[in-house]
């Protein structure tokens, strides 16, 4: 008699497949749900190897744009880095693939969800917190916590044991001596050969992005145009070609950014359970609209406004990391975040070349700056030999935003 029915986080890869298996044989009635979030994959293969396997039903959607559209865009517009550095793009999608993995199981009336998350992780935090949000009657299955599976299954040796004995499909290509998790944003890579953090990451690790000193010799000078915090239109000036739909955009800015080699990171980051780890991350076009998102604010939003927002950016940051998306703090900020953004509007131009993007200039109807008071060769409102030169200004800056209707 089936012990009730489980949406299992499907990637199509060893672990999760040989947990497909393994929960069946503990009794349950699996649907396998893949989340298409813009990794390299075929889709097809890997819903008739979870079918092969005893699914139940598969789910195969593509999330892409509302991944862009829901998680990614209003990072862009909190300039999300956690750790001054990581830009968060698997944190980002954990909370995408886990809603819709909560949606499968309420429309299939499944009581368990499972995930093949390790226990040493953050996605498992990740994974279940928004389960629990969304869902919170569900009851979680995580393998890698289970006393009776991590015993049993202490390494890839043993799964790839147990798949042969199960008949399950075995990956034809020789596995990379280390983990990796691919998305839209971002490629992440860990363990293996990079647990040592003084270890070089291999030349022939990167998927996404050229080598740097292998890029063109040729920068692309790219026009991105923004409205609320958000980038609407990206334009390539040589070219005179642009994409203004959200996902077409982010997708290009990968190709330019993946071509001249931007966006690679090598860090040690603090885990959220506890613990440091080393991870290699690629993040191509999340890099391009970070540093143009960060001109556009600097130049539309008020210092003191901005100097606020600069907090609330780090603790949404740090939420998104640690899985609390759907918490009512982090949508609290969302909604601060969101109202911060009102006059984020104008164009910036940029090159992208061998590594780095570097801004060339940037222009905005909603534009704090005033040329004629910053001019070294006139006067303008300020007089530097009296306080109230300085009053003055900020009496300007108060009337200019009131202006706008912001205040």
């Amino acid at each position: 008699m089936s012990k009730g029915t489980v949406v299992l986080a499907y990637s199509g890869g060893l672990d999760t497949s040989c947990i497909l298996v393994w929960l069946k044989e503990q009794g349950y009635d699996v649907i396998a749900f893949l989340a298409n979030i813009g990794q390299d994959e075929d889709f097809d293969s890997a819903r008739k190897k979870a079918e092969n396997l005893g699914a139940k039903k598969v789910f195969i959607e593509d999330l892409r744009s509302e991944f862009v559209e829901h998680f990614i865009l209003p990072a862009v517009q909190a300039n999300a880095v956690y750790e001054d550095r990581y830009l968060l793009g698997t944190a980002l999608a954990r909370p995408c693939i886990a809603r819709r993995l909560v949606q499968i199981a309420q429309k299939e009336q499944a009581e368990f969800i499972s995930h093949g998350a390790t226990g040493k992780g953050n996605d498992q935090i990740r994974f279940e917190l928004t389960s629990y949000a969304l869902y919170s009657d569900v009851k979680v299955i995580a393998p890698w916590r289970i006393p009776e599976f991590y015993n049993r299954f202490k390494g890839r040796k043993d799964l790839m044991e147990y798949a042969q004995k199960n008949d399950i499909p075995l990956p034809i290509t020789p596995k990379a001596p280390w983990s990796m998790d691919a998305n839209l944003m971002h490629i992440s890579y860990e363990s293996g050969v990079l647990e040592d953090p003084k270890c070089s990451a291999p030349t022939d690790l990167y998927l996404m992005t050229k080598n740097p000193d292998e890029a063109p010799n040729v920068p692309d000078v790219l026009e991105i145009e923004f409205k609320n915090g958000v980038p609407i239109k990206v334009t390539n000036v040589k070219a005179g070609s642009s994409k203004d739909k959200p996902l077409e955009m982010f997708m290009y800015l990968n190709e330019i950014g993946g071509k001249h080699g931007v966006g690679r990171i090598d860090i040690v980051e603090n885990r959220f359970i506890g613990m440091k780890s080393r991870g290699i991350y690629e993040t191509p076009g999340g890099t391009i609209l970070l540093q143009a998102h960060l001109d556009i604010e600097t130049f539309t939003m008020d210092k003191e406004v901005r100097r606020i927002k600069q907090g609330l950016g780090i603790k949404f940051s740090e939420l998104v990391y640690n899985g609390f998306w759907y918490s009512p703090e982090c949508d609290f900020l969302l909604h601060c975040i969101n109202k911060s953004q009102e006059n984020v509007e104008g164009k910036v131009q940029l090159s992208v070349y061998k590594g780095q993007v570097y801004i060339l200039g940037r222009e905005s109807p909603k534009s704090l700056y005033n040329e004629d008071l910053v001019s070294m060769d006139k006067q303008g409102d300020y007089d530097p030999c009296d306080a109230s030169g300085f009053i003055r200004v900020n009496a300007v800056r108060y009337v200019r935003i009131k202006s706008r209707g912001t205040l």
